[in-house]
């Protein structure tokens, strides 16, 4: 026992012998006989070794008074109720004289009182809320929500004088004009500028990491409108399993804005689809790719295969498992999807079972001129080399990522992308046992050459932010949950299906913009959006469906299965092969032989 535990042991002894001393007083209106105090001071020679031993049993030294807790009230009550009852025993059964019943009941409620409130006026010492209160130090801020997450954040707040909650809002009218934390609840969300400006208040904390997202979203452009800066706390997820500390906020990103609510995984379904199973991932540096092989490895697969062309972000992500997951074993592998002898080789090799093809060219305009004939060989002649890479080593589920842009393509990659979903449904046809299942999502944030990162650069630079069109709009999603919905989709897929998933509400460009600059803390005279027209190949807005298609739902809420047009014949297939194998083709052969294969495609005329 260390000398602080040694002096919360001396006090704890000192108290149980005073309050016994106090129970007396009180039980004789402070005119204790003689008799009763030579009694009570002959009964102490008994009581305290009983005491003593019942404390140092219950460990009520293991914990630190500067952080008393309701498990260290819990103890305590559980020793002093087990200490009233010993002692109650010993006095009826060696009829211990000059020891009054009320006695017995009194004591323990004081020596409760005295063990506890010592506690925990000693923590509000330490914490600042007796003599040296600091509640009118550190910046003013407000917390939007009222529930366990502010309730934690004000708790690790007190600890600091760097923020001063001045109060909380939250939308359940019940709670309004209560207190949590001796913090007033003030009133709901939207009443944020009002009390911003009657506090000069210039910083908001969103502390709703259980809400929705669409009460989050609604949370943080409530605070922007009032012109405060915006911060959130961590997910709650992170918070329980110890990552970080409710109180360790950070600004509100666009990801805060546009995310949606988690997934629900068919963990079950999707641990026997990959645990214990050689898996191979094309594209496995990209953004797509790189999630994906992320989400398998929870799954614990046999070997995780990355197939990757660019050897820097092979290299990358390899250093990444090798870090996190280093329980996973890997194989890295560097080659081009249109070489018809390295994947022989590495699917020869390692024999996988499940394919999941996210290799592909996706930027539109660097893709529309003078790449055209590399991205319909990159993307389709890619795609059919793998799949009969597959076929041939006999995979069971073959799931390839496509894109909106596939709809109604206007543009080469869109084309592309289509004729690749193609050839899948074709090759399903001649396949009993591969099972090819294609997906088809929007754009997602943060992936490379999406718009977020140029508009961060821009921004970081000063501006101008450059928008194509004010009225162009597009559907977005989180990379974690486009690659979790392409792994249940790939657990659905019983072959020949083009799924399609919930992307949710699109958004305009311009707003995104608009967000980005204000969540960088700038107003938009301060950084100026600026129009440059539509890029080569690029449309107003994306569609999830051609014309023609219809979905059919399926069980899960997000994913539906699009009825595509027919596959190719097996005529037109011999012909795209023999026209991919052939000599390069200029931007406008390209374009006229994709019109052939892929009807719904039109290329767009730039102006």
């Amino acid at each position: 026992m260390n000398w602080r535990a040694l002096l919360a042991f001396i006090h704890d002894l000192t108290a149980t012998a005073v309050m016994w001393l106090a129970a007396y007083w009180i039980r004789f209106n402070f005119d204790v006989s003689p008799e009763f105090l030579a009694a009570s001071f002959q009964a102490l020679a008994w009581v305290m070794p009983l005491y003593a031993a019942i404390y140092l049993k219950f460990g009520l030294y293991r914990g630190i008074w500067r952080y008393a807790s309701m498990g260290d009230l819990r103890r305590l009550l559980i020793a002093v109720g087990l200490g009233a009852m010993a002692t109650a025993g010993v006095v009826y059964m060696i009829q211990a004289p000059g020891v009054p019943r009320s006695v017995l009941l009194l004591h323990p409620i004081l020596l409760l009182l005295a063990m506890g409130g010592s506690r925990f006026l000693y923590r509000a010492w330490k914490d600042g809320h007796l003599l040296s209160s600091n509640l009118h130090e550190g910046q003013p801020v407000l917390v939007l929500g009222a529930g366990d997450a502010a309730a934690m954040l004000l708790k690790d707040l007190s600890r600091s004088s760097g923020w001063r909650v001045v109060g909380l809002l939250d939308d359940d009218a019940a709670k309004h004009g209560r207190r949590l934390a001796d913090v007033p609840i003030l009133g709901p969300l939207a009443s944020v500028a009002g009390h911003a400006g009657r506090f000069g208040v210039t910083h908001a904390i969103i502390a709703m990491p259980s809400s929705s997202a669409g009460q989050r979203r609604r949370a943080a452009e409530l605070a922007g409108a009032a012109g405060l800066i915006v911060l959130t706390v961590p997910a709650m997820a992170d918070v329980l399993s110890g990552k970080v500390s409710v109180s360790q906020v950070r600004k509100v990103e666009l990801e805060d804005l546009l995310g949606r609510d988690p997934i629900q995984l068919d963990d079950e379904g999707l641990h026997r689809l990959l645990t214990g199973r050689c898996v191979l991932v094309t594209g496995a540096g990209g953004s797509i790719g790189s999630e994906l092989c992320r989400q398998i490895a929870h799954y614990a697969p046999a070997r995780l295969v990355f197939f990757e062309q660019s050897e820097f972000v092979l290299y990358r992500i390899e250093q990444e498992f090798a870090a996190q997951f280093p329980e996973v074993g890997i194989a890295c592998l560097v080659g081009d999807v249109k070489d018809e002898a390295s994947l022989g080789a590495a699917f020869a090799a390692h024999r996988p079972e499940v394919v999941f093809h996210a290799a592909a060219y996706k930027h539109v305009p660097l893709m529309e001129n003078e790449n055209a004939w590399q991205a319909v060989r990159n993307n389709v002649l890619g795609t059919l080399r793998v799949a009969r890479a597959a076929m041939a080593a006999g995979v069971g589920k073959f799931v390839m990522v496509s894109t909106d842009k596939a709809v109604n393509p206007t543009n080469v990659m869109g084309a592309s992308k289509r004729l690749a979903e193609m050839v899948c449904q074709a090759l399903q046809t001649e396949s009993p046992n591969t099972h090819f299942v294609t997906v088809r999502f929007g754009n997602v944030l943060g992936s490379s050459g999406s718009v977020i990162p140029r508009f961060r650069e821009q921004i970081a630079r000063g501006g101008p932010v450059t928008v194509t069109h004010p009225d162009i709009i597009r559907y977005f999603m989180l990379i974690p949950e486009a690659a979790q919905l392409v792994l249940q989709a790939g657990l659905m897929g019983q072959g020949g299906e083009i799924y399609v998933l919930d992307m949710g509400e699109p958004v305009k460009i311009v707003d995104l913009a608009r967000d980005m600059i204000r969540l960088s803390g700038y107003s938009e005279e301060e950084v100026k959006i600026v129009f440059t027209g539509l890029r080569p190949g690029e449309k107003l807005f994306e569609e999830l469906l051609a014309d023609g298609e219809h979905t059919l739902p399926t069980p899960h809420p997000k994913l539906r299965i699009a009825r595509a047009q027919a596959a190719l014949s097996a005529e037109e297939m011999a012909d795209l092969l023999a026209w991919l194998r052939g000599a390069p083709q200029e931007e406008q052969d390209v374009k006229q032989r994709l019109m052939r294969f892929v009807p719904e495609y039109r290329p767009r005329q730039t102006e």
